[in-house]
């Protein structure tokens, strides 16, 4: 398999299952995580891992549901009232990034999967 770059279509590789894994393998860190269950309303756990998984799933290649349910992403826009500061930022890139490893994906789409995450998770910083 070649390398895969951010407009490849992951999904095809991963599908479904693969997306729903990843969210599943992260969501379940959340809780258990000091700086994340701060940024994360409880009650709201599974819409916000419904939520991911839907993105993730369009922006890699799949069906675009997360808009037709949502919208366009407007990502920084959406995650503004939210204290996303550096060590939050970090955090999640670390807990995505076990969730990753945990996912059994092929060493190329982890590696797109986590430049991608390590890029958005710096976009969405919005404190100090």
């Amino acid at each position: 398999m070649s390398d895969f770059h951010l407009d490849d279509r992951i999904y095809d590789h991963v599908g479904e299952d693969g997306f729903t894994r990843l969210c599943a393998a992260f969501f379940i860190r959340v809780p258990k995580d000091d700086v994340l269950s701060a940024i994360y309303p409880e009650d709201d756990l599974e819409g916000a891992e419904h939520r991911l998984r839907e993105f993730l799933i369009q922006r890699f290649g799949g069906p675009h549901r997360y808009s037709a349910e949502r919208g366009d992403p407007r990502l920084r826009a959406r995650h503004a009232p939210f204290a996303i500061d550096p060590l939050a930022r970090d955090r999640w890139v670390q807990r995505m990034g076990e969730a990753v490893s945990e996912s059994g994906f092929d060493d190329n789409v982890n590696s797109t999967l986590r430049a991608f995450f390590d890029s958005a998770a710096t976009f969405m910083i919005n404190r100090d």
